[in-house]
């Protein structure tokens, strides 16, 4: 590669990589891109930043893997919404030393993603500087006919559900997980989904946001967290149970749903993505973990919170 190239040559290179897409009525090339919105009654807009040092490390993750991750973070709340992803556009601060090379890596990895769940590349933002990658992804995404599933709509007597399994996502899962899109969608489709949130912080920290915001509490019976194989092997003085509850970027799906629906789901699970009921929804506003001998304990939002220092 020559010594001096620029954002120019980055994004010359781009549009030769990244192909057209039908949704796209003027993609990379202008002020603004044209995206053919499927549906004018509503739009739903997420964004995710990921700095290197926080949410990877480059090595051992690769720039494709990163660039993967990227925008799997964000399809995964679109995911939570019970929604379709249509369109993106990404905005990366690029080290200036490699940061070409680096660059088009990413950019692969972001293009796999997109291509795998259909959504329209429209363009972004490049910048360099001399410190570690930034990237930031926006997506736009549609409801369905059903509407967005939220946080807010959880009932007593809800049964508390979860795709997938919890805990240990530092080995390898953060960075090459699968966005639960279809599984949402099934989900929706196959029961009324009172409230729902994908686990990014922690399946604690994500179960307290529903109660929060539906003014809410939750008794959770450990005995019926389904553990990853990853954080039953973990090897450091936490126990797997632990993990499973505070480690965060598992990226499944937690939702609620009536009694009725819940053994339904259960019964006929509309997806190979097995689900687990994990407690229920009550009238108060505390969170317990009940053990195996039937004790209660208050569960603290366990998880991850980016802080500030003085």
């Amino acid at each position: 590669m020559a010594s001096f190239q620029h954002e120019f040559d980055f994004l010359a290179s781009l549009r030769r990589l990244i192909p057209s897409h039908p949704r796209l009525a003027l993609g990379i090339g202008d002020d603004a891109a044209l995206v053919r919105f499927p549906d004018p009654s509503g739009c739903l807009v997420t964004v995710d930043m990921l700095m290197e040092g926080v949410d990877f490390t480059i090595p051992p993750a690769t720039p494709r893997q990163v660039g993967w991750k990227s925008l799997a973070v964000n399809l995964s709340d679109i995911a939570a919404m019970a929604g379709r992803p249509v369109a993106c556009v990404a905005s990366i601060a690029l080290p200036r030393h490699g940061g070409f090379d680096l660059g088009r890596e990413l950019m692969q990895g972001i293009g796999e993603c997109a291509d795998r769940f259909d959504v329209a590349l429209a363009g972004g933002d490049t910048n360099t500087w001399d410190y570690p990658l930034v990237i930031s992804i926006t997506v736009l995404g549609e409801p369905t006919s059903r509407g967005a599933v939220q946080r807010s709509g959880a009932r007593p007597g809800d049964w508390i559900m979860a795709t997938g399994s919890f805990g240990g996502s530092i080995a390898g899962k953060h960075l090459d997980f699968t966005p639960r899109v279809a599984e949402a969608l099934a989900l929706h489709q196959s029961a009324d989904l009172h409230a729902m949130i994908d686990v990014s912080d922690g399946l604690a920290a994500d179960l307290w946001h529903i109660l929060e915001e539906s003014r809410v509490g939750a008794v959770i019976d450990e005995r019926a967290i389904p553990i990853s194989a990853a954080a039953a092997g973990a090897t450091d003085n936490r126990t797997p149970l632990e993990h499973a509850l505070s480690d965060g970027e598992d990226f499944e799906l937690l939702f609620t749903v009536c009694p009725d629906d819940g053994r339904k789901l259960l019964e006929r699970t509309p997806m190979t993505t097995p689900i687990t009921r994990i407690g229920e929804i009550t009238a108060g506003s505390d969170c317990y973990l009940q053990s195996a001998n039937g004790e209660l304990n208050l569960l603290p939002p366990l998880g991850w919170k980016h802080a500030f220092t003085p």
